[in-house]
């Protein structure tokens, strides 16, 4: 079988931002603003148009600034930032080939044997519970993925609330079979879970012809979804999505103070935050930081390999990652290429669903951070299922608890440990 590999220079199955010092703000004149109290009236007294209210009275986006120092001058305005335009970053390592006979596919997936998917769906399969997806769509005419409620589900673009519309790249139909794929090929952590599409990236015509279109968002879009998966009460909402590592100045305010609210907003609601830690190698602990799975409340998932290590492209640090789970690949990139090992190369990587008319197949292998995070984000749907009163924060806890493969809560490369969600969901019993 002829094999079609792409290796990319990009980071590993992520959605990120770029650093954020070469950002460059949206051409739509918007500013996030965040505030302590309502300041409605003193915007629009200061002859600014409100246009989003995306966190009753503490999060707004604005038309009419030039500069955010200006908005940040207004009374009880405690951040203010240009909104960013966020980029695809296309997965450092696929196959589109996947070499069985076999109409499932379970004997590939060494991610959900590590972490005893099967045992634990013996206790529970997600029935009754909402993953929501944060990403580039989900394709709801996939065989495993016929638990997309489209009722639900919607398009975040420029600001406006849209129909959903499927999956034009492919990136979040294969986190969404991680989390909760039926089992027609590939099994989920949660096969009985109910998901919803929030795509939040779509196509944008460059300004050179020559040039292909470019998937993108704003942090604007990003946070309506975040918004909307709270007030729909989804269980989890996964954001295998974020930034490169930022400097310390930005974890101090900036950005971050923008986005705080609005992940503790849902996290106050009961909805679990899964987030990818990041493909950039690093450590980040020491000030530096990423978002989203470096705001206070999201959970930041580290990526580990079939033989439970931390992964080449993993982001780490002490206090920086709460759980690791299965994204792909070894610790580095020769060995994960290579051909000599238990789990040879592609059989490595995380295989899921993907679009059929995007990659000409129903069925890929991505490696990244990305893959990682749906994996946390199906284990806190089993466990809303077994004890569905539980916050959030409980959610973590019991997650947390039934890691494997770290000493104590704090280990730099899998924070509590890598998941493991038998042990999980029988701690509950």
């Amino acid at each position: 079988m002829e094999r079609r590999t792409f290796i990319r220079q990009a980071a590993a199955g992520t959605l990120a931002l770029g650093a954020m010092s070469t950002v460059s703000a949206t051409d739509d004149g918007l500013h996030l603003v965040a505030s302590e109290s309502d300041v409605r009236s003193r915007l629009e007294g200061s002859g600014y148009e409100i246009k989003t209210e995306i966190v009753d009275g503490r999060l707004y986006s604005v038309r009419g600034a030039t500069d955010a120092a200006d908005l940040e001058e207004i009374e009880g305005v405690t951040q203010a930032v240009p909104n960013a335009r966020i980029e695809l970053e296309e997965p450092e390592l696929v196959e589109t080939e996947v070499e069985t006979d076999r109409p499932e596919f379970y004997d590939l997936q060494w991610d959900k044997q590590v972490t005893d998917v099967l045992p634990a769906h013996e206790y529970a399969t997600g029935e009754g519970q909402t993953i929501a997806v944060i990403d580039t769509g989900i394709d709801d005419g996939h065989p495993d993925l016929g638990n997309v409620d489209t009722d639900r589900s919607a398009k975040f673009m420029q600001g406006e609330v849209l129909e959903h519309e499927g999956d034009p790249h492919g990136h979040g139909t294969h986190v969404a079979g991680i989390a909760a794929g039926t089992g027609g090929g590939i099994i989920g952590t949660a096969p009985d879970a109910d998901l919803v599409s929030l795509q939040v990236f779509y196509f944008v015509e460059p300004e050179d012809p020559d040039e292909d279109p470019v998937l993108t968002t704003t942090t604007e879009d990003i946070l309506n979804a975040v918004a909307y998966a709270a007030a729909i009460d989804a269980d989890v909402a996964n954001m295998s999505l974020g930034t490169p590592p930022l400097p310390p100045q930005y974890n101090a305010g900036g950005y971050r103070g923008v986005l705080t609210p609005v992940y503790q907003n849902a996290v106050a609601q009961g909805t679990v935050i899964s987030a990818s830690a990041g493909n950039d190698a690093y450590d980040l602990q020491g000030g530096h930081f990423s978002t989203p799975n470096g705001i206070p409340g999201t959970m930041s998932i580290s990526a580990t390999g079939p033989n439970d290590e931390l992964v080449f492209y993993s982001n780490y640090g002490t206090g920086q990652v709460d759980v690791g789970a299965p994204g792909g690949g070894y610790e580095t990139l020769e060995k994960t290429l290579a051909e000599d090992t238990e789990w040879p190369y592609p059989t490595n990587l995380v295989l899921s669903s993907v679009p059929e008319d995007v990659y000409g197949t129903q069925y890929a292998y991505f490696a990244g951070t990305s893959m990682a995070a749906p994996q946390v984000a199906g284990l806190a749907a089993l466990v809303r299922e077994l004890e569905p009163e539980t916050t959030a924060q409980q959610v973590e806890t019991a997650i947390k608890a039934g890691a494997e493969y770290a000493d104590g809560q704090s280990d730099a490369e899998l924070g509590a440990g890598r998941i493991n969600a038998a042990n999980t969901v029988e701690d509950l019993e």
